[in-house]
């Protein structure tokens, strides 16, 4: 996995559970608080709290023929309900019990894309790309019962427009604009209901085969005045991969500074980067048995999360105490 990959990775599983990493903890009771792109309904009955539509708009210097691809990443709300074998056939339970192991129904996710791409040229372009998920459902089989996961529809689209402004030394600025769209029909008023309609945690991922976006967080000097007329919604598009490179655009819903990184020293995605690595560890670490069982009957990302703890060496736990990026003298 690069580091893009692993950026956006760690991004779009931000708040997917939080500390104490368990179904029972009052900080769980509300999920998928990040980034929801949601049904045009819901969006409206919540006085602007939510959207129904994010856009990215940034600016790329490139010659005609030039092309951007854009890559939609989001999460769909999976339901997972245990299901127990009886006489007549299998009965939905809250728990399910198989040998020392114990599973609570809880609510999964499932990471979907959506792409498409753009032709700069001398004149205004605009593509549309249509989103159909259909639902779904899927069992598996355990002694004595199933792990029943089920899934609503998913209805949007991702549009591209790019728009030459100035042509200068045989390269042309360009505005791009990239808008992910709900169009769920959904009628109702019921958050978690809306949720399995929603788009959640919704990233864009900008590639150019050719040309140079702008930083939007220090544009250089020529560009300043284009730059303030880029109007994100929802989004804050920054710079990754090497420092200095220019050819991809991530839009996020969590401000980021350009190039940002996931620091080396972390063993792993916790899922609470408000938080940190350190205290985190320590705390799973310090949890009871009984509170460590219901951490890994919640949810199997909270499974992996325990077992990759409690598998650390101490120089792994000693990495995180701190370190020193770089050295400059104080004036």
């Amino acid at each position: 996995m690069d580091a893009i990959e692993r950026l956006t990775q760690t991004l779009l599983y931000e708040g997917y559970i939080l500390w104490p990493y368990r179904r029972s903890a009052v900080k769980n009771a509300q999920r998928w608080t990040i980034g929801g792109v949601y049904p045009p309904a819901f969006a409206e009955q919540s006085g602007g709290a939510d959207r129904s539509t994010v856009r990215a708009e940034c600016l790329i210097e490139a010659r005609e023929g030039a092309e951007v691809e854009v890559t939609g990443r989001y999460l769909q709300v999976v339901a997972r309900q245990m299901m127990r074998a009886e006489q007549d056939g299998l009965a939905p339970v809250d728990q399910l019990v198989v040998g020392q192991e114990r599973y609570l129904s809880w609510d999964e996710a499932v990471e979907r894309q959506c792409r498409g791409s753009l032709v700069l040229t001398s004149y205004p372009q605009l593509r549309v790309f249509p989103i159909d998920v259909p639902p779904g459902a899927a069992s598996e089989e355990l002694p004595g019962g199933a792990i029943t996961r089920t899934w609503e529809p998913l209805s949007g689209v991702m549009t591209i427009a790019a728009e030459p402004i100035e042509t200068r030394d045989e390269r042309t600025l360009f505005k791009v604009s990239t808008d992910l769209r709900n169009t769920a029909q959904w009628q109702g008023f019921d958050r978690g209901a809306a949720m399995r309609r929603t788009f959640v945690s919704a990233h864009l991922v900008l590639n150019a085969n050719a040309g140079s976006f702008a930083s939007l967080v220090d544009p250089p000097d020529h560009l300043r005045e284009a730059t303030r007329a880029c109007k994100s919604q929802g989004l804050w598009p920054v710079l990754v991969g090497e420092d200095g490179a220019q050819y991809t655009m991530l839009a996020s819903p969590i401000i980021l500074s350009d190039y940002p990184r996931i620091a080396p020293e972390s063993p792993g995605d916790l899922f609470d980067g408000g938080e940190i690595d350190q205290l985190l560890i320590l705390n799973i670490l310090a949890l009871t048995d009984d509170e460590r069982d219901e951490m890994r009957a919640t949810d199997p990302r909270a499974r992996a999360i325990i077992e990759r703890c409690t598998m650390l060496a101490p120089q792994d736990l000693q990495r995180l105490h701190g370190v020193i990026r770089a050295m400059r003298p104080i004036s």
